[in-house]
């Protein structure tokens, strides 16, 4: 990809870019309460590994699996990740990055897009006190929204169409991240938070970051 400079938009990821990770064993536990929701009891690790992150072909086995239904298991997931983050954001355990106050002073329209539900971003952008973003895109809790998470370009496309954006910088930390800002034909800066030290990427972003403040040096 040939780096462009003069973006006129910027859109982030959120899960490790403004806002700390969650915590996998959180997460872990909402796989099992979600499982108990639709009514199976210790489910196995494997499969509660699988209900973390599915694609939708896993996501039907594993319910024709337990003998239930795809969306039933899905929406069980789904509000059970969403009440476990915000537990998170209310206790304060999951909590914005310093850097992100650099954000402030961009003069160009921002954005979020994520893999995580909408919802959740949402309960985010108010728990962090995180304010002035122009549009915000997490994932719809529905099997549709499945297939429409990164690598996918989907939201990340329409980000970038309801900004009016033709050269925006789509700033993340992770290779799916670089992957759909490849799949939607634009920049991709890649932030190396401490949870990313010796992570390696599989495509190369225009841009590597070690803080947030330095977006304001390529707008």
């Amino acid at each position: 990809m040939t780096t462009q400079m003069a973006y006129d938009a910027v859109i982030f990821d959120n899960d490790g870019v403004l806002t700390t990770p969650t915590d996998r064993d959180v997460l872990i536990d909402a796989m099992h309460d979600a499982f108990e929701t639709v009514g199976v009891t210790d489910p196995a690790a494997d499969h509660v590994d699988t209900l973390l992150s599915p694609d939708l072909p896993s996501l039907r086995r594993l319910a024709a699996d337990h003998g239930v239904e795809p969306d039933e298991l899905w929406t069980a997931r789904e509000e059970a990740a969403i009440a476990a983050q915000l537990a998170e954001l209310r206790r304060g355990e999951k909590r914005h990055y310093d850097d992100v106050t650099t954000l402030e002073s961009l003069s160009v329209p921002t954005g979020i897009v994520s893999n995580n539900q909408h919802e959740t971003i949402g309960n985010v952008l108010e728990h962090c006190d995180l304010a002035g973003f122009d549009v915000w895109y997490g994932r719809e809790p529905t099997l549709e929204g499945i297939e429409r998470k990164k690598p996918t370009p989907y939201y990340l496309e329409r980000a970038c169409t309801e900004l009016g954006a033709e050269n925006p910088l789509y700033v993340g930390d992770s290779r799916v991240d670089v992957a759909a800002a490849d799949a939607a034909d634009i920049d991709a800066a890649f932030i190396r938070r401490d949870h990313r030290t010796g992570y390696e990427l599989s495509r190369e972003p225009a841009h590597e970051l070690e803080s947030l403040a330095a977006v304001s040096d390529l707008v």
